[in-house]
C-alpha cells in the first residue's frame, strides 16, 4: 500500500522532521488551518464574518485614569451621556493599539457598545455607539472614538462617515479584549510592507 507509506512519511515529515522545509510546511499548514477552518468556524459560532480583529489605531485609547479622561473628553456629557451611564458601558476604559478584539453578532446593539463597521476606507473602523435612531423602518448608528485627542468629534469625511452608519455596514460588536496580541499582525504587515518597498 504505497499511499499508506506515503502518508506515514508525510506525517513524520510534518511532526518529527526538524528541517527548514518542515518548518515552512508547518507554518503554511497553520495558516491554512486558521484561515479556512478555525476563523470561519469561530465566526459561525459568534455570528459575524470577522470574529477577531486587531486594533491598528489609537482612536479608542484613554491614556489617563477614567476620572481624568472623563473631565478631559467632555464630549459625552455634552451629548447626553452621563458619567454613570458610561461606567456601565462595556470596555469603559477603551482599549489600545495592538489589542485583539473578539467580535459577536450585531443583532442587539445599544448605546455604549463598541462596533466594527465598514466604510469606503479598506480597514474597518472600531468605535463606540453614541446614538441610535430609526428612519423609514431602518436603523442607523452614530459612533465616536474614545480618544478625545485624536477624535474630538465623530468623523465625517468623504471616505469615513460615522454620523450615519447603516445596519448593512456593521461587521460585529466587541465582546472581549485581549491586550497586545494584535501586535503580531501589526508587525507582520510592517515587515511585508517594508520588504515590498525595498524590492521596488
Amino acid at each position: 500500500m504505497d499511499w499508506k507509506r506515503a502518508a506515514k512519511r508525510a506525517w513524520k515529515f510534518v511532526w518529527d522532521d526538524d528541517s527548514i522545509w518542515s518548518w515552512i510546511v508547518n507554518i503554511i499548514l497553520a495558516f491554512v488551518l486558521i484561515k479556512f477552518i478555525v476563523y470561519p468556524g469561530l465566526g459561525f459560532i459568534l455570528g459575524t464574518t470577522h470574529p477577531v480583529v486587531a486594533v491598528v489605531s489609537e482612536s479608542m485609547e484613554h491614556n489617563q485614569p477614567f476620572d481624568d479622561w472623563w473631565v478631559s473628553s467632555n464630549w459625552y456629557a455634552e451629548h447626553g451621556i452621563t458619567k454613570e451611564q458610561f461606567l456601565d458601558f462595556r470596555m469603559r476604559n477603551g482599549f489600545a493599539k495592538g489589542d485583539i478584539i473578539v467580535l459577536g453578532s450585531t443583532k442587539k446593539v445599544k448605546v455604549g457598545d463598541i462596533i466594527v463597521f465598514q466604510t469606503a476606507k479598506p480597514d474597518p473602523i472600531i468605535h463606540r455607539v453614541v446614538t441610535i435612531w430609526e428612519e423609514e423602518g431602518k436603523t442607523y448608528y452614530q459612533t465616536k472614538g474614545d480618544n478625545w485627542a485624536t477624535n474630538p468629534q465623530p468623523i465625517r469625511s468623504v471616505i469615513i462617515d460615522e454620523t450615519r452608519i447603516s445596519e448593512q455596514q456593521l461587521i460585529g460588536k466587541a465582546i472581549l479584549k485581549i491586550p497586545y496580541l494584535g501586535y503580531i499582525k501589526i508587525w507582520f504587515v510592517w515587515i511585508i510592507t517594508t520588504l515590498i518597498a525595498a524590492v521596488k
